[in-house]
């Protein structure tokens, strides 16, 4: 979540490519770190830099997305306008409320325009990165729905694990695993966005694995004939 979408951001910029995938490689690197810091102090102003980029990365991988077939360096202010308020008025109520269901439902529903509007890609315009981009969101859905066992389970989790020899009970700590998808779902789907913004623009996009293991999007802009 921190050291991958730095190097993405680095990139991004030495690619020339627009500063809004800069900045979603730099959000979700924002989220590693605010998680890292709540997970080490367990504070309540720690909590906040864990939860608010959250909603703040989620509106630019949003943005991105509904903005993947525009021309080059084309600004949406109707839309960016849109987000930037809907980010203003979560945060005012959530810091007001205090209440983490709100803050999981605003998520939610980010998540879920996220979700359609991929299948709507891979669907109707590039059916061949079905792969990359149903790979994307069912690591995410999967940290997802691992998360939700740990905290429906908790109790006969650490009753498990008090049984279990520790590398095994290691491997029930679910919540643990929660972030370690949601945050390689999320740089896939950055992946996934940034192929279909320069496939669109006549670059040509490939998936490589650095070290036969680690995804990253290399590119070349098209020859003229």
């Amino acid at each position: 979540m921190i050291i991958p979408p730095i190097f993405g951001a680095i990139q991004s910029i030495r690619g020339g490519l627009e500063k809004r995938y800069i900045a979603s490689y730099l959000a979700l690197t924002v989220v590693g770190m605010g998680s890292w810091c709540f997970h080490m102090t367990l504070k309540y102003e720690m909590q906040l830099l864990d939860e608010l980029p959250m909603i703040y990365s989620c509106c630019i991988f949003v943005y991105c997305m509904f903005e993947c077939f525009k021309t080059k360096n084309s600004v949406n202010y109707h839309l960016l306008f849109t987000l930037v308020l809907f980010s203003l008025i979560v945060t005012t109520v959530y810091l007001r409320v205090k209440e983490p269901i709100f803050h999981q439902v605003m998520y939610g529903m980010l998540v879920f325009t996220l979700v359609v509007r991929s299948i709507y890609i891979v669907t109707w315009v590039y059916p061949w990165l079905r792969g990359l981009g149903y790979t994307s969101l069912g690591v995410f859905l999967l940290g997802f729905l691992l998360w939700n066992i740990d905290n429906i389970f908790c109790d006969s989790l650490r009753n498990f694990r008090k049984k279990v020899p520790p590398i095994i009970a290691v491997t029930t700590q679910f919540h643990a695993w929660w972030h370690i998808l949601t945050g390689l779902g999320s740089y896939l789907h950055i992946l996934f966005s940034l192929y279909t913004r320069t496939l669109y623009l006549r670059y040509r996009p490939k998936v490589k694995f650095l070290f036969g293991i680690w995804p990253v999007i290399l590119f070349e802009p098209l020859r003229k004939q």
